[in-house]
């Protein structure tokens, strides 16, 4: 007896599997979203605690709009302070995270229907691996960062080890075989060090990689088509699975009763006359650098809507904005900028007509966000893999970036300097007309037809089939 493709019974039943933080966890509920509208069944794992307050309100927000989505709490046993030598609550949260991952084996096993496959993050690809392979399906690791810094992510269990001297012999790039070289500069500081409890825990979880049966990205072709051929073509990182570029992914629509303040602002600014500045979830810029970043943005006397963070984890924000800002600047900005402290729906704001320009860390989130919408950047990292991005970003052609400016902290950015960035982003017309055509590139990889969508509709048919291969074996 045949199957239908759209049947009940052929239905694939697909475990989420996110780690800590919001830029781990937004990809994740998008991707959830989309499975959703093609007919899949989804059971979403959280880790509990969450580090941050955001995270705790988008998993229960998304949930009550989405009930027919299955939710495991998975407890995370703690980790001391003294067992990692990092004193980032989450790069601790993705140790003690990475470390028991293995433990979601009867939590999955007892589901009704079975699951037809794992999507995991790399934090905890070693561990869902394990419990893929013991269930008998499939696992893919979803990457929540640019394919060019997944392929140094890719890379590391060689390069702390056999190339382990390229990091310490004063060379200006590291050289992944057959894909352009990274500056040492965009290294993220903990990759120097093996026995950092980040990088350890990547290179454990990289190890994990051949072992996928994909990786889903949130990037499309024509973004980073030199990385995706060289892999894809087995030019460089021969052992990889196939990537799956899957994106921009698409927000998935929250309510979150937070934008009566910032939208209706937007709505009565002029077209592409606003600058909109975030630097993430979890960057905290010094007061310091705050303040130069304020006089530049007074200075060059462009609107903005900027949201300001001062504390690394959200529930630790307590400064009112008198108590960061000067008064002098609040007061002679009151008529053209808004600044704010609270969560915000960035997609919502990028897709606003008033966005001409937007600052930004080069969160690979806000990144794929910006290039939806076409909306140019200027690219100011600040941890992570945020180089590496806004190296990408500047190649793709949808922004610009000054180098010098180095990682957040490194040094103190002036205002001078601010402004004049500011005012390149806000008047290039070259730019602003490279990232529409980024933006126009974008659309047509998630339109029908698209490279993006056929990737994502390539990927369910096959857990479809492989669900009826399975049906079929028991009923004979």
């Amino acid at each position: 007896m045949s199957i239908s493709p759209g049947s009940v019974t052929s239905q694939p039943h697909i475990a989420l599997f996110p780690s800590a933080g919001m830029g781990h966890l937004t990809p994740f509920l998008r991707l959830a979203s989309l499975l959703l509208s093609h007919n899949c069944k989804l059971t979403l794992i959280t880790t509990k605690p969450t580090v941050s307050v955001a995270e705790c309100t988008h998993i229960s927000s998304f949930l009550s709009k989405h009930p027919e989505i299955n939710h495991i709490e998975f407890h995370v046993p703690p980790m001391q302070h003294s067992d990692s030598i990092s004193d980032d609550p989450f790069f601790i949260q993705f140790e003690a995270t990475s470390r028991s991952a293995h433990q979601i084996h009867p939590l999955l096993a007892s589901l009704t229907p079975p699951i037809s496959a794992i999507f995991a993050d790399l934090v905890v690809a070693n561990g869902t691996n394990k419990v893929a392979v013991d269930l008998g399906v499939r696992n893919y690791v979803v990457s929540t960062t640019s394919l060019k810094f997944l392929s140094l992510m890719a890379y590391l269990p060689i390069l702390t080890t056999s190339d382990a001297a390229k990091l310490v012999d004063g060379a200006a790039e590291i050289e992944i075989p057959g894909l352009t070289p990274l500056p040492i500069s965009s290294i993220p500081p903990p990759f120097f060090n093996a026995d950092h409890g980040f990088t350890a825990t990547l290179v454990s979880n990289a190890k994990a990689l051949p072992f996928c049966n994909g990786i889903l990205m949130n990037t499309f072709e024509s973004f980073e088509p030199e990385t995706l051929s060289a892999i894809s073509n087995k030019r460089a990182l021969s052992n990889l699975p196939p990537i799956l570029p899957i994106g921009p992914l698409e927000t998935y629509g929250l309510n979150m009763n937070d934008q009566t303040r910032y939208l209706p602002w937007l709505n009565d600014q002029p077209a592409e006359s606003v600058v909109f500045l975030s630097f993430g979830s979890r960057t905290a810029m010094s007061k310091d650098q705050i303040k130069e970043l304020s006089d530049g943005l007074e200075r060059s006397g462009y609107r903005f809507l900027w949201v300001l963070k001062t504390k690394k984890v959200d529930k630790d924000e307590k400064e009112d904005l008198g108590e960061i800002l000067s008064s002098s600047f609040l007061e002679s900005t009151k008529n053209r900028g808004m600044v704010i402290k609270e969560w915000v729906n960035q997609q919502d704001i990028l897709g606003n007509a008033a966005i001409g320009g937007f600052v930004c860390h080069c969160g690979w989130n806000s990144v794929m966000e910006a290039a939806g919408n076409g909306v140019p950047v200027l690219a100011w990292p600040q941890h992570g893999d945020q180089r590496t991005n806004a190296e990408v970003l500047e190649k793709a052609g949808l922004g610009i970036w000054d180098a010098t400016w180095g990682w957040g902290g490194q040094r103190l950015v002036k205002q001078d300097e601010i402004q004049r960035k500011i005012s390149e982003l806000m008047t290039d017309e070259k730019l602003k007309s490279k990232a529409k055509s980024v933006g126009n590139e974008a659309k047509k990889a998630t339109g029908n037809g698209g490279t993006s969508k056929n990737t994502i509709l390539e990927t369910i048919e096959s857990l479809k089939q492989n669900v009826q291969t399975v049906l079929g074996t028991h009923k004979n």
